[in-house]
């Protein structure tokens, strides 16, 4: 397809519990903004994606991108020159707190349920971090408070058997009430993070309509930041 790619590693849970795995994530952000044209790639064109665990972080990322947290990671981000032109969380946990909003709305397995709840448990810190909003991204967008600049267009494929469904459904909603361009694809009856999975259909359906939205999302102008805070030029 012509993209170049930086797939990357980040700190894991439960030794390193977030925000290590985000600052990750900023930190290879930025790096990728300033470096992506020594590799023959277009830093005005990044698309950032990840499925499940990475739905989250890139969703988080994307955030990061858009509104000034105050720390030396998130700013690393916000303070990139570009922003990236969308945004792929696909089959994402996006809310690792309160794992018992799956049991509130309907009967889940127990095992899955337990799965769930170690994710949470793993991920988060004992104690309520400052920046805890990053962790729940689709509560954060839930709030409705306004960017300090747009947020990109975000692309979001799920299988209407995933547990993880209604996360999708959230984000979705709660990005249209922000007027952000996003675009919700929902695929029957496939497992978790049935996109790798090339050999069945709808998988190869969800990577057309991925390509398909990126290529839209490519095609708009891009924005370009500037060397100050809060300021930025299209």
């Amino acid at each position: 397809r012509g993209f170049l790619v930086f797939n990357i590693n980040y700190r894991l849970a439960p030794r390193h519990r977030f925000p290590a795995a985000l600052e990750d994530v900023c930190r290879a952000y930025r790096w990728f903004a300033d470096h992506a044209a020594q590799y023959g790639g277009d830093p005005s064109r990044l698309v950032i994606a990840g499925e499940s665990a990475g739905a989250n972080l890139v969703s988080a990322l994307g955030l990061a991108t858009s509104y000034r947290y105050g720390t030396a990671w998130t700013d690393a981000a916000f303070d990139a020159p570009v922003s990236p032109r969308a945004v792929l969380p696909a089959c994402g946990i996006l809310q690792v707190s309160d794992p018992d909003r799956f049991r509130r709305r309907k009967k889940i397995p127990g095992w899955l349920y337990d799965r769930i709840v170690e994710v949470s448990d793993a991920y988060l810190p004992g104690e309520k971090h400052p920046l805890s909003d990053l962790a729940d991204p689709v509560v954060a967008l839930e709030r409705g408070e306004q960017p300090a600049r747009p947020l990109p267009p975000f692309f979001l494929p799920v299988s209407t058997a995933d547990p993880l469904l209604d996360d999708t459904r959230r984000m979705k909603a709660a990005l249209d009430r922000l007027g952000v361009q996003a675009e919700a694809r929902y695929y029957p009856k496939e497992p978790h993070a049935f996109h790798a999975l090339l050999f069945r259909a709808q998988a190869r359906q969800c990577w057309r309509d991925m390509f398909a939205f990126t290529e839209r999302a490519l095609a708009t102008p891009s924005v370009v930041v500037e060397n100050q805070p809060n300021r930025m030029r299209w």
